[in-house]
């Protein structure tokens, strides 16, 4: 492919992708919607519409009648037209989830993880899952991938599992590769926090400044959102908040350090003090504010939720009461919009940003 040809075809992809954002934020739609809020021409507002229109991927919804002028058509998104499958891969279970092409959870389950599982455990639970999944057999020609949030240390840009925490059979396995043999289908595999983020920036579109998703699932993590994106890191493994020492002499840690935020605060919990866990999690969230200065900080995981209103009782008090100057340095602090999907959700979000939109508008 030559140069000028690989240029087209970039911004033909691109201009596609503005347009299914938009589609995807707005409930319906007109050409003059997308050219204010993407800054495109006309002309190649009108060439996009139609591409994706025979597609199936939009359709006219009717038609406008402004009081002097044309008619215009009035267009909306086809959420059935599209499918992802997301997985949330935790130290204990494996949730899947069906999402269509505007985001929207159609089918969620979970189910048990062997102790310590392989690799090849972990993929012969994904087939099985996806296979009974309801009525998967007509959507597969809809289905444009598989999104996986693992558990890290994670390399996101080769598609390796690193050495996963508390897994003995996770070094430098290439999941994405042998998931995308595996399945069949093609495989877009992230940390599960970062899934997580991605899937609470759907949620709140434009509005949803710099942020964290917090999970607490068997352990914790971290997953940025930061001037509009995901933000991986120099090595894509951003995200590991539950590494971070708050107790110099504390007990060890599966990472191998001591005093992790992630050990401390489990003991606690085992010992059945969640009010002292939850304190020691809101320390760490406010030594991430102190840090990066970040607007929204989002609460997830299953452990967590179980337990939701006094973790966020103790995040709250300790981002009103412990950071310097609160009533400027304001943070919103609220429990996940998608609750124990979020993860999986995300991932499967993931996958249908890559090819159908991206989530940085102008405002509609």
């Amino acid at each position: 492919m030559t140069r000028t040809t690989a240029d087209v075809t970039f911004l033909r992809g691109y201009n596609q992708a503005l347009v299914m954002a938009v589609g995807r934020t707005a409930r319906t739609f007109e050409r003059s919607t997308v050219v204010g809020a993407t800054g495109l021409t006309p002309q190649a507002v009108s060439k996009v519409i139609a591409r994706l229109t025979a597609d199936g991927l939009i359709r006219p919804a009717g038609v406008r009648r402004p009081g002097i002028g044309k008619p215009a058509v009035v267009y909306e998104l086809v959420p059935d037209s599209r499918y992802a499958i997301g997985a949330h891969v935790a130290r204990r279970t494996l949730r899947l989830v069906l999402v269509d092409l505007a985001g929207t959870v159609h089918h969620s389950a979970v189910s048990p993880l062997p102790g310590d599982f392989t690799p090849e455990q972990l993929l012969d639970a994904l087939r099985s899952g996806i296979d009974a999944i309801p009525g998967i057999d007509d959507l597969r020609g809809r289905l444009t991938g598989v999104g996986i949030g693992m558990i890290g240390p994670l390399d996101h840009a080769h598609g390796l599992v690193r050495d996963a925490h508390g897994l003995r059979h996770w070094h430098d396995v290439p999941l994405r590769e042998i998931a995308e043999a595996h399945l069949g289908l093609p495989v877009h595999l992230d940390k599960d926090v970062t899934a997580g983020i991605t899937a609470e920036a759907w949620r709140h579109g434009g509005t949803f400044g710099d942020a964290v998703l917090i999970m607490v699932e068997s352990g914790i993590g971290g997953g940025f959102w930061l001037r509009g994106t995901a933000h991986r890191g120099a090595h894509t493994n951003a995200g590991e908040f539950g590494h971070t020492v708050v107790e110099l002499d504390g007990p060890l840690c599966v990472c191998g350090r001591h005093g992790c935020l992630e050990i401390v605060h489990n003991r606690a919990a085992e010992a059945g003090d969640i009010e002292r866990a939850a304190r020691v999690l809101a320390i760490g969230v406010v030594n991430l504010l102190q840090t990066l200065d970040l607007a929204h900080v989002v609460l997830a995981g299953a452990d967590l939720l179980r337990h939701a209103q006094p973790y966020l009782a103790a995040v709250e008090e300790a981002v009103h009461s412990d950071v310097p100057r609160a009533d400027w340095l304001s943070t919103d602090v609220r429990l996940s919009s998608l609750g124990a999907d979020v993860i999986a959700a995300g991932a499967a979000m993931q996958v249908l940003d890559k090819h159908f939109g991206l989530p940085d508008l102008a405002p509609l």
